[in-house]
């Protein structure tokens, strides 16, 4: 073995004990287990021992490790999306966005439904009319006898009580309301 191999087998079995776990959780995020994980990370491993002649060895790799486990976990969940049945997909996320199982949909219906109901009931109430019937401020000013800017104030307090909330489930809730807003 010559030496430039040598150094690129060391340099790449230390690579692969530094980040393995890190990267395995973070494809954990975008894959539906621990397994599906492993096999997401050792399949970008697996890549870069194969191309390992135009590898940059001398540059910190960290950044560049995250940004294939990530593509390489959308490509994962692309390609397993098609065997995922349809009743395991939540009607309004994305396709890719998959919950581990119902359970953690129903938690997160729960955590939403008690977050409302906590709510002050004037904040409640302009929330509810704006964000579940629909309405617009100027119709809830008129139902609840009440100024616009009132409204304007109930909902900011309102939104601000519910991100405090259910701060953990933020980036899930804005993919939901994005959803619900397009035209």
């Amino acid at each position: 073995m010559e030496e430039r191999e040598r150094i690129q087998k060391a340099r790449f079995e230390q690579m692969f004990r530094e980040h393995f776990t890190g990267l395995c959780l973070f494809a954990r995020k975008y894959t539906t287990d621990l397994d599906n994980a492993r096999e997401v990370v050792h399949a970008v491993f697996v890549r870069i021992w194969e191309n390992r002649a135009d590898f940059d060895w001398d540059k910190p790799a960290k950044s560049y490790l995250f940004t294939a486990v990530y593509n390489r976990s959308l490509n994962f969940l692309r390609d397993s999306r098609r065997f995922v049945k349809q009743g395991d997909l939540h009607p309004d996320l994305e396709p890719g966005v998959v919950f581990a199982n119902e359970m953690e949909a129903a938690e997160l219906e729960t955590r939403i439904q008690g977050a409302i109901r906590n709510l002050p009931d004037k904040c409640r109430e302009v929330f509810e009319l704006s964000r579940l019937e629909g309405k617009k401020y100027p119709e809830i000013a008129e139902i609840m006898n009440i100024s616009v800017k009132t409204v304007e104030s109930h909902m900011s307090k309102a939104l601000s009580l519910l991100r405090v909330d259910l701060k953990e489930y933020l980036t899930l809730l804005l993919i939901l309301m994005i959803k619900n807003f397009e035209p």
